[in-house]
């Protein structure tokens, strides 16, 4: 429903103020911000849905236990779409008179994004490639140019033609053969992260192909431009089956060239940047295979680089002279760089050390080009990127001025280049794109992410901080706000961490924060076990058996915040989704009386009925990051954590909880469920809200302004909750 033309003029004043107050001197801006109201609490609002209570018992291990919301995980069934409308309904509901402060904040943070912009031009076998963004257009648009960018422009792809009258468009690879005159591309309209139909275009006709080839996962071009090689998952989504398939052949009579039958196990399909070879890689949590077929016989058959050895990982970069592997042992957990022979490689005795193994620095990955390799690598928790020659063998580092920051090898595609792209930001410093010449050692600024409505990075303070956790280890906090600040406790903040799979909390610019940190928040990233942040011990000290390392670690960071004073309980919102929402449902649980609001996106809460449940997505995988609930052991632990069955007559903080209807990671029910036995348990008047995408899957909206309003929305809720004006 459009607003009445009044309302809608009253947002755009509220908008244009909160750009200005962005440029007020920090006092006034703070007197501003914490002008605050007392919140309405659940009695004041008509009563919120109530799942109908229908228990199922289940035993394991001599254990009984009674799940009233089983059902709910049946999205088939009316009663479960039923409910979930009436929870957003309810979500409306709740929310209404927060439109104006959504609107507010939306503009803001659309405000921050330059709306008709070009990404950087990428030079691969002949041809410019780049992406542009219109005004008032959802999605990029794909483009290439021969030769120079004064030659003509062709159109690839135009996401938002693919996504006219769809909810959600998500476009998956997309790729050009050696010829330059086919491409490839994937997409889907679900949500979903490996299940895309794949594509085909002759560039030189603009004419789409008869070859359509539905649920793929990934495909590569081999070397005569007419192959592919591609991948495809199982009902579980598990990427299992490598296909050949020649262009203009039936799909029916692709042949099937490798089946993982280990359900640890995941395929992944690749060239490498020399274009020698296809590489087929197969993987685990905790051990890794790879194949390797020659790019040029694409009818021959992948042979395997070396066995795979339980608990080793390697990946490997082809050089004409040799193969460099990225290697991890037990030994080697921090992974070390090596070199294999082009004859013999198979034996890991014929192997030896290019980088040798250094406990204190995690090297993230390596890129080989003819002349150089440049290594990704994280020491004392920060990345850095290092420049190595391959005829020496000496390294220079890049180097970073600011304590505080996070770069991304931007990489080249060229195998001969002699430069490279890298991606510098920090918590105060937008997205910039550098090039370093490998030659000379020196960078050039290729392009500043823009803020339109304006951003000044001395604005603001960053600091990086470390908390004691409860067994004594030091745990980092990266946290950036308003200078002239008074940390007085009475500062609403706003604490981000995810703490899983390795996957480290790194310190980058978040444009829309800034929306929240410009009215006074402490806006904190807690590096906690579970990630690799500091090193890959850090990841091994919050997984499995050591799981709960992950939320005392953050437990420890909140309080280090009250103790400071940047916070208090009363003012202290905190976030994460996924397996970051597993964190929420954790830490609630354990401190409720810490946190003032929770928004929990997509939260994997349900952990023993899914990790029961071998049909579904990720399961039987992730047996080495959380342990199998088969085992008593495992089950026994879990048991202790899972946010869903840990739930108990208390009070909670106020809570958010988001859900897609097509998630294939974290599946709609996980967070109904949760928040469904929230309402039952709960002793307090807080407000709980699920508000379910019934159009996406795990990232919520596909659109770059359409997500600002979920953002929107959640910022609204926690300042509301906070009674924050």
């Amino acid at each position: 429903m459009n607003p009445a033309p009044q309302l809608l003029r009253f947002a755009k004043l509220l908008a244009l103020g909160g750009l200005m107050l962005a440029c007020q001197p920090a006092a006034e801006q703070q007197s501003a911000a914490m002008a605050t109201y007392t919140p309405k609490t659940q009695a004041d609002y008509p009563a919120p849905p109530k799942a109908a209570a229908q228990p199922q018992e289940f035993t394991e291990h001599g254990y009984k236990r009674a799940d009233n919301y089983f059902w709910l995980k049946d999205k088939t069934k009316p009663e479960v779409i039923k409910y979930l409308e009436a929870e957003n309904a309810y979500c409306d509901t709740v929310m209404r008179h927060t439109a104006t402060l959504q609107d507010s904040l939306y503009r803001e943070m659309r405000g921050r994004i330059k709306e008709e912009d070009r990404s950087v031009p990428v030079l691969q076998n002949g041809y410019y490639y780049y992406s542009r963004t219109e005004k008032d257009k959802q999605y990029s648009t794909q483009y290439r140019r021969k030769g120079s960018m004064e030659a003509p422009e062709e159109l690839l792809i135009d996401g938002n033609k693919m996504a006219e009258g769809k909810s959600y468009f998500g476009l998956g690879n997309m790729e050009v053969s050696n010829t330059n005159s086919i491409m490839g591309y994937s997409y889907n309209y679900t949500g979903s992260y490996v299940e895309y139909d794949l594509h085909f275009r002759d560039l030189a006709t603009g004419q789409e192909l008869a070859d359509v080839i539905k649920n793929t996962s990934g495909f590569a071009f081999a070397n005569d431009s007419k192959t592919i090689f591609y991948t495809v998952p199982d009902k579980a989504l598990r990427s299992y089956r490598l296909y050949r398939h020649v262009l203009g052949t039936p799909i029916a009579e692709d042949k099937l060239l490798y089946e993982e039958k280990d359900e640890m196990f995941r395929i992944y399909v690749g060239r490498t940047k020399s274009k020698a070879f296809l590489v087929l890689y197969i993987g685990s949590s905790t051990t890794s295979e790879m194949r390797m077929l020659d790019a040029n016989q694409p009818n021959g058959d992948f042979k395997v680089f070396s066995p795979r050895q339980k608990d080793t990982e390697y990946y490997i970069d082809h050089h004409p002279s040799k193969f460099f592997v990225r290697y991890k042992d037990r030994q080697n957990l921090n992974y070390k760089v090596m070199e294999a022979p082009l004859q013999g490689y198979e034996d890991r005795a014929k192997w030896k050390d290019a980088i040798p193994y250094d406990p204190k620095v995690r090297i993230e990955g390596i890129d080989v080009y003819d002349k150089y390799m440049v290594v990704s690598a994280r020491t004392n928790g920060l990345l850095e990127l290092r420049v190595r020659d391959l005829a020496s063998g000496k390294s220079a580092p890049i180097n970073f001025p600011e304590p505080v920051y996070s770069v991304y090898n931007g990489g080249n595609p060229e195998f001969g280049a002699s430069a490279v792209r890298y991606v510098y930001t920090s918590l105060n410093r937008p997205t910039t794109t550098y090039e370093y010449d490998m030659v000379t050692g020196k960078s050039k600024v290729l392009k500043v992410s823009e803020i339109p409505s304006g951003f000044n990075p001395d604005d603001y303070e960053v600091k990086r901080l470390f908390a004691k956790a409860a067994d004594g280890v030091e745990v980092p906090i990266s946290l950036v706000y308003k200078k002239g600040l008074k940390l007085d406790g009475t500062n609403p903040a706003y604490l981000y961490s995810y703490g899983s799979y390795g996957s480290s909390t790194d310190a980058n610019f978040n444009r829309n924060i800034y929306s929240l940190i410009n009215r006074g928040f402490v806006y904190a990233l807690a590096h906690i076990r579970g990630g690799s942040d500091m090193g890959e011990q850090w990841y091994e000290d919050g997984k499995l058996m050591k799981k709960k390392n992950t939320f005392t670690d953050f437990v420890a960071c909140a309080e280090f915040l009250v103790k400071e004073k940047y916070t208090s309980p009363e003012k202290l919102a905190i976030n994460g989704g996924s397996a970051g929402g597993l964190l929420m449902g954790a830490v609630v649980n354990l401190r409720p009386d810490l946190f003032k609001v929770v928004v929990a996106e997509v939260p994997f809460v349900d952990v023993i009925n899914t990790m029961l449940d071998t049909s579904l997505p990720l399961t039987v995988g992730e047996y080495e990051e959380w342990g199998n609930p088969n085992e008593k052991a495992a089950y026994d632990y879990m048991m202790t954590y899972s946010p869903y069955d840990n739930l108990q007559k208390k009070s909670y903080p106020n809570i958010l909880a988001t859900a897609g209807i097509n998630d294939s990671q974290v599946l709609f029910h996980e967070p109904a469920k949760w928040v469904a036995k929230l309402r039952e348990v709960k002793t307090d008047q807080n407000i709980t809200l699920l508000k379910t995408n019934m159009g996406a899957g795990h990232g919520g909206a596909s659109g770059r302004f359409d997500y600002l309003k979920d953002e929107a929305f959640q910022y609204a809720f926690i300042m509301d909750r906070m009674g924050l004006k």
